[in-house]
Formats: structure tokens, C-alpha cells, sequence
């Protein structure tokens, strides 16, 4: 596995763990979306869809798949 998915990995478990800050699930997503790759944008989509979490983060991810998909991926 690639560096770069591993650590999409990692951002990911960490934006959907309901046990951890909001805040700190909020930079996750953010860095999900400055990873700007087609796995990135499949990730955010997914967290998207992620019905527990809460609805600010699941339009912040939507917004960081608007950036990739604007940016050409």
C-alpha cells in the first residue's frame, strides 16, 4: 500500500470517529481534500454518506469533493 492511501486511511478513521472531537474530524476532512486524488474524492464522497456523522461535516466533505471534482479529478 502507497503512502499516500495509508494515510487517506488514517484521515478517513479519523473524520468518522464519533468518539473524537468535531474539530478534529473537521481538519481530517480538510486534508482528505487537499490530498485532491480520484481515492481522495471516492473517501469524501463516502464520508458524505456517512449518516451518524453531523451535517456540517458531511457538507464540508461534500465541499472538499466539489473542489477535487472542479480541480479536474
Amino acid at each position: 500500500m502507497s503512502e499516500q492511501a495509508n494515510e487517506l486511511q488514517k484521515l478517513v478513521a479519523i473524520a468518522s470517529d464519533l468518539g473524537l472531537p468535531a474539530e478534529l474530524r473537521v481538519k481530517a476532512i480538510e486534508q482528505v481534500g487537499k490530498i485532491g486524488t480520484h481515492e481522495a474524492l471516492r473517501a469524501l464522497l463516502d464520508l458524505v454518506a456517512n449518516e451518524k456523522l453531523i451535517r456540517e461535516e458531511r457538507e464540508l466533505a461534500l465541499k472538499q469533493a466539489g473542489a477535487i471534482i472542479k480541480s479536474g479529478h
